[in-house]
């Protein structure tokens, strides 16, 4: 199966013809041939909640996930991997004012690695390797999946992300589904400090929430031609708004995590809101 095959959660039958369509590579096809003559439609949102959880692995580990070509950040045989969940806030096109309150506001978690070297990077441009993306929306899910390469979705069984105070709580269920699952609650703390295995990666608790928060784009495996889909994107985080958490005890559970050897304390902080915009896709 390719690295991000999509595979519907249910059984049905609508079901099963929904992950044909997502799958089809003759789609696909038509679609890259007839955007191509088109301008980008570019997206906005205006997303709030978004929790970020980030582990230090071996680089060795995730090297399978990784393109031929793609450098990653590291620091001492380790780079940082971050799970990303958020809340959209009206997810659509840019540039048609208020038409856009009328389409939906889905849940996203976007899992990604931290990238060093690209050709055909700009210099300076901080770009992020898309490893798996799950949404709570079937429409949105297959959406990306025919009208984007660079976000290769996954569809949850069940997916709830919500703040109840100072605590947020995330619970991802891929079900029978290709989306791999991901639950914990993360309280708000006083004191924004760096956990101890991060010492060596990071100088300061600032210093990560730079590096991990503020990108320009993102790359991603297109597997039925293998190339790259690069995506640029504008995400202006004020940094001096992000907020540090703490994993509450017992509560974190990620499989997919846990399955390339990290079984530390992530990174955590939430950005209460930002305004997101997909600007451009092209292949590399």
């Amino acid at each position: 199966m390719r690295q991000n095959a999509f595979v519907h959660p249910r059984s049905s039958l609508a079901a099963k013809f929904l992950g044909r369509i997502a799958n089809s590579s003759t789609l696909l096809r038509a679609r890259r041939l007839l955007f191509s003559r088109l301008p980008f439609l570019q997206l906005h949102s205006d997303v709030r909640d978004v929790v970020y959880l980030t582990w230090l692995v071996d680089v060795e580990s995730v090297r399978h996930l990784v393109p031929s070509g793609v450098k990653l950040w590291q620091r001492g045989g380790k780079t940082p991997f971050t799970a990303l969940t958020y809340a959209h806030g009206h997810f659509g096109p840019s540039g048609i004012g208020a038409l856009r309150s009328l389409f939906p506001s889905p849940l996203q978690s976007n899992w990604r690695l931290y990238v060093e070297a690209l050709p055909g990077a700009r210099p300076g441009q901080r770009v992020v390797l898309f490893v798996k993306n799950i949404m709570s929306s079937a429409l949105y899910a297959i959406g990306t999946r025919l009208f984007s390469d660079a976000l290769p979705t996954h569809l949850a069984s069940t997916f709830r992300h919500e703040k109840d105070g100072g605590t947020f709580v995330t619970a991802i269920a891929g079900g029978r589904g290709s989306a791999p699952s991901l639950s914990y609650a993360a309280q708000l703390k006083n004191s924004a400090e760096l956990p101890s295995n991060f010492f060596g990666t990071f100088s300061t608790w600032l210093e990560a929430v730079e590096f991990l928060a503020l990108q320009d784009a993102a790359i991603a495996q297109v597997d039925d031609i293998s190339r790259m889909a690069f995506a640029e994107i504008e995400l202006p985080i004020d940094v001096a708004t992000v907020l540090p958490l703490e994993v509450l005890a017992g509560t974190l559970n990620c499989p997919f995590i846990e399955a390339l050897g990290s079984d530390r304390t992530p990174l955590c902080f939430v950005v209460p809101k930002v305004r997101f915009k997909a600007v451009s896709e092209r292949l590399l």
